[in-house]
């Protein structure tokens, strides 16, 4: 059952976003809404307003709809006629400025943009963050080893100047080149003060689905994402802050003995038995020096010395927000690539999910709690934001096109036209549907 609720209730926001995004843009470009709709098919709860819209609630929760006054719809409703005022009968879709009725089709995807930005925001503004530092174990590649420059314990901090902070980063970036003979710029951090970029040429880059699942395995090199060392938080008991350590501190090393991740800190102090350490950080691109005194704590019913942090970063409500932003584009502009890439053949279809794998990833994420589930639907709003200015006809993008040729031409397209053009996208939209619930039962298969 909570696979069917959470399913309900991400479709729901998502998508009655995406219509009040339509509906609040359409009111302030003075088109008359006739109906704003929680929901589908029979109205069970109505109630309008001044302004002659009616909002409803209807009896499926899935999603909802904005019905616009147009003119085809007064010419065919001689009851909705009737019901307008001679102002409102002037405020069909079609009377407004090519520039307002744009304006109404993109309100849609940017609402859902909007909303993955302030539901990330709220994730960075209230968890802590694990950054995570790619190193290099293992060199497989014949032709690097003999190169002599890569070396195993070398990080990778970026490529193609986009910083890999977690393993999505990792992917996404590897997965926007798959399909061809690529040169990967990595910039390489070994020890503190030695960076330097590495030019990783590869053929045929991803060219299988399998390759494509886990693009990481497939650099000639072996990798391996270790927790970067920097301090998220402390326990009640620790002396850290008091001794001058702060949040967000990067621990550069222990009793002068380097710290690359975090998990060398446990390392570091199980050789070390005084009542104090030495800690240098990196604090706003300086270094920091504090003797540490060490609190009392009990593991496995033994009584340990230890500093008393967590592994992460906090960030301000600014900084999560401007996250929020970041991440919205980063991901809108990998999911338009991935599709151009989908759609040539240079990678494959078999993550697109349909109806039956986003229940499942709904109820998934929900029982995990709330914040993955929330980053979920962060994820899937911005992909519908996506999918929906592709110029299909049905979507918001295949009415953006309609306008673009309408403005060319001088004139609307005649309407058998414009009927192919709509029973085209049809066709587009249901076979792509089709293909994702085969997906869907593929993997259950």
């Amino acid at each position: 059952m909570i696979y069917l609720i959470s399913a309900l209730i991400l479709l729901g926001v998502l998508i009655t976003i995406h219509e009040f995004g339509h509906f609040i843009v359409a009111r302030l470009c003075n088109i008359h809404v006739i109906r704003f709709s929680i929901g589908m098919g029979p109205v069970m709860y109505k109630k309008s307003d001044s302004k002659g819209t009616e909002y409803a609630l209807s009896a499926l929760p899935l999603g909802g709809y904005v019905a616009m006054l147009t003119e085809k719809g007064l010419e065919e409703d001689q009851e909705l006629k009737n019901s307008l005022t001679p102002q409102q009968q002037r405020m069909v879709f079609e009377a407004q400025p090519k520039l307002k009725r744009a304006a109404v089709m993109l309100a849609g995807p940017m609402a859902n943009f909007i909303l993955a930005i302030f539901i990330l925001a709220a994730i960075y503004a209230n968890s802590i963050q694990r950054n995570f530092i790619t190193e290099i174990t293992a060199i497989n590649n014949p032709q690097i080893i003999q190169e002599g420059i890569l070396l195993p314990g070398d990080i990778i901090s970026a490529i193609n100047g986009k910083k890999i902070s977690n393993l999505q980063d990792l992917r996404l970036e590897l997965l926007s080149h798959s399909g061809s003979n690529v040169e990967l710029d990595l910039q390489i951090e070994r020890g503190f003060e030695n960076k330097f970029k590495y030019p990783l040429r590869l053929d045929n880059f991803l060219a299988t689905n399998l390759s494509q699942e886990a693009p990481e395995n497939y650099l000639g090199l072996d990798l391996q994402l270790k927790t970067a060392p920097y301090i998220g938080g402390f326990s009640e008991s620790s002396n850290a802050p008091s001794a001058g350590l702060k949040v967000n501190d990067k621990i550069t090393s222990i009793n002068s003995e380097p710290i690359v991740a975090y998990e060398d800190i446990a390392t570091v102090m199980a050789s070390f038995s005084n009542d104090e350490v030495a800690i240098e950080v990196l604090r706003d691109g300086e270094l920091f020096s504090f003797m540490v005194p060490l609190s009392s704590q009990s593991i496995d019913g033994k009584t340990v010395r230890v500093i008393g942090i967590t592994a992460g970063m906090q960030k301000s409500v600014i900084e999560s927000l401007v996250h929020g932003v970041q991440d919205t584009y980063t991901m809108s502009t990998k999911t338009l690539l991935f599709v151009g890439k989908m759609l040539t053949g240079s990678m494959g279809a078999q993550n697109l999910s349909g109806p039956i794998g986003i229940v499942k990833m709904a109820g998934d994420t929900a029982k995990v709690g709330m914040l993955p589930f929330l980053y979920l639907m962060a994820l899937l709003s911005i992909s519908l934001g996506v999918l929906n200015l592709l110029p299909i006809p049905v979507l918001d993008g295949g009415q953006l096109t309609l306008l673009a040729i309408e403005a060319l031409k001088g004139s609307p397209l005649s309407e058998r036209v414009e009927n192919y053009f709509y029973t085209g996208g049809w066709i587009a939209v249901v076979a792509l549907m089709l293909f994702a619930v085969f997906n869907d039962i593929s993997r259950f298969i």
